[in-house]
């Protein structure tokens, strides 16, 4: 009973809408249906992988997933072996309770942020650098070497918090004697960490990144929908708005699904072949 409502609702949102997937092999028409429409094969791949845009997006979509990666699974990582040393009780609930606020934050309010904080007119870091280092005012958000910068850094300041939570779980439940006899062997805080703390997590550490590592190309789309424009398309386009615009905006519903079936196979080859990487490696895998 308990299992049951995760059962029903993988069955109902996941695995039933996969009947749909033969969209992105017909010509799909609202009127024809799935079964009316007329087959068409891999026109649609084809179309994808020949336009002028196709480097571009798959491009952006990388680039931004292994920043997204890189940042935004080693930061926690660090934050909670860091605040693993807090002595203060206090201090230390405090920390954690700053830091997972961000996460409950709407992705709208956080963006309304970011552009008052980076706006060009009055936006307090232009203000700053203008008084503190003489710097003409900057456009951030319209801006495509910005762009990245703004949209990972934003990421990783809303979710490190919230995913430090595992880590933290994981050292807790680290044997406190393990601590005890390195401290009587004369290991010091910093020796404590790389040879009990680390290994002794390092399972949970290699489980959420072969996780990380199945939606790498699954980037935050309503964020870049709200932070891009037609001036950051070369650096912010990326397959999801693609997607997005072809699909739900000009109507292309088969061009738009072949594209999103193309992005998902791609994460579900990495998250098999790093989970057997991994399986061969350390042992630790998810099946």
């Amino acid at each position: 009973m308990l299992v049951a409502p995760a059962i029903v609702f993988y069955t109902v949102f996941c695995y039933a809408p996969m009947y749909g997937v033969q969209i992105a092999f017909r010509n799909y028409t609202p009127a024809g249906g799935l079964t009316g429409s007329a087959f068409v094969g891999l026109r649609w791949f084809r179309e994808f992988f020949t336009s002028v845009y196709a480097f571009r997006v798959i491009r952006n979509t990388v680039i931004i997933s292994l920043l997204s990666l890189c940042f935004g699974f080693t930061i926690p990582i660090i934050y909670s072996l860091i605040l693993n040393e807090a002595r203060n009780r206090h201090f230390k609930r405090f920390v954690q309770t700053a830091s997972y606020l961000p996460h409950f934050i709407s992705v709208v309010i956080i963006v309304g942020i970011l552009m008052n904080l980076f706006a060009t007119n009055g936006g307090i870091v232009n203000i700053l650098l203008g008084k503190v280092f003489g710097i003409q005012p900057i456009n951030f958000m319209g801006s495509q070497e910005w762009f990245r910068p703004m949209f990972v850094g934003s990421n990783v300041w809303q979710n490190f918090g919230y995913n430090s939570i595992i880590y933290l779980a994981a050292i807790s439940s680290v044997d406190p004697q393990l601590y005890e006899a390195a401290v009587l062997d004369g290991a010091g805080r910093m020796r404590q960490i790389v040879s009990i703390t680390i290994p002794c997590i390092a399972p949970t550490i290699i489980i959420v990144f072969i996780l990380a590592l199945g939606g790498i190309m699954n980037v935050s789309f309503e964020k870049i929908i709200l932070m891009y424009s037609p001036a950051t398309y070369e650096t912010a386009d990326v397959i999801s708005t693609y997607v997005y615009r072809r699909g739900i905006v000009g109507g292309e519903y088969s061009f738009a699904s072949a594209v999103g079936l193309f992005n998902s196979v791609i994460n579900c080859t990495l998250l098999l072949i790093f989970n057997r990487i991994s399986g061969r490696l350390t042992q630790i895998s998810l099946f």
